[in-house]
């Protein structure tokens, strides 16, 4: 971070800050109004959708840039890494899968 303009280290912190509010407030969500995520209405529809195509985007971007940079070797980095990933793939695999449903129950 130190090696950009400070333009670029404020749009970064900026960024990293949004992406840590949606991921609170999508897990706030989910812990919140679980049976209203449920109920096949055309709110859970697109709520679903919306942090389905959020969380399946995020795991494709895990997968095309992730490899790009050298992390640490150290054990710490790996655990951390691969407990990540592995949250963002369930998290992925859930909300698709809870999106699927409201879009059944609505549409069929």
């Amino acid at each position: 971070m130190k090696q950009l303009k400070p333009l670029n280290q404020e749009i970064a912190k900026t960024y990293g800050r949004y992406i840590q509010g949606l991921n609170f407030s999508f897990g706030l969500i989910a812990i919140l109004y679980t049976d209203e995520l449920k109920e096949q209405s055309a709110l859970a529809v697109a709520l679903t959708g919306l942090i389905a195509a959020y969380w399946v985007g995020k795991v494709a971007t895990q997968i095309a840039y992730y490899p790009m940079y050298d992390i640490p070797k150290r054990k710490l980095f790996k655990f951390g890494s691969y407990g990540m990933n592995t949250l963002f793939v369930l998290f992925a695999i859930v909300n698709s899968a809870l999106f699927v449903h409201n879009l059944s129950g609505y549409y069929f």
